[in-house]
């Protein structure tokens, strides 16, 4: 558990969607990543999943691939086309033996596979990482929106200094009209 989360406030810990059928391994995966320091919610279908994730937002679903009616990759496909939620991770839970489905999630948009049964350590290690890199997104977005927002007003500081200038400048010929009317 080297990846643990550092202390947080309970505020401040990562949001996590677990979305799984099988109520036994929900609860599995539930308790494992509370341990790990996630705060975390549970649904066991796509439709309540997406409800939760308008309910209380969320850093990251980890959701089955087999989910029953609206499969996971249907819903990876539903989360990459909400404009609220298309940055956030996914990573699709899938068996040992579904290479397929495997390659069906991340065509789908999903940012990560894990194969199920998992390892928790590795889990939690591929959450964490997930969650430090739509972190680090994030924050070069609003870096990039404070870039822009300079650039605006440096443009407006600019255009205005240049009509100051051609005012100016307008001036200086008119004095030196003047000045050169009265030495003839």
């Amino acid at each position: 558990m080297e990846f643990a989360l550092q202390m947080r406030s309970v505020s401040d810990q990562p949001r996590v969607l677990v979305v799984e059928r099988n109520r036994t391994y929900l609860g599995v995966l539930a308790r494992r990543l509370a341990e790990f320091g996630y705060r975390v919610a549970t649904a066991d279908n796509a439709q309540a999943a997406l409800a939760e994730m308008y309910r209380i937002p969320v850093d990251l679903v980890l959701a089955d691939a087999n989910l029953p009616g609206t499969s996971g990759i249907e819903l990876v496909r539903m989360i990459r086309h909400d404009p609220v939620h298309a940055p956030m991770p996914v990573l699709l839970v899938v068996g040992r033996s579904e290479s397929s489905a495997a390659v069906d999630a991340l065509r789908a948009g999903a940012d990560g596979v894990v194969r199920k049964p998992c390892h928790f350590d590795v889990l939690g290690a591929t959450i964490a990482r997930q969650i430090e890199r739509a972190d680090a997104v994030k924050r070069l977005a609003g870096d990039k929106a404070a870039l822009d927002a300079k650039i605006i007003s440096r443009v407006i500081e600019l255009r205005e200094a240049q009509e100051e200038l051609r005012h100016s400048e307008a001036e200086r010929r008119r004095l030196a009209a003047i000045v050169e009317g009265k030495a003839a």
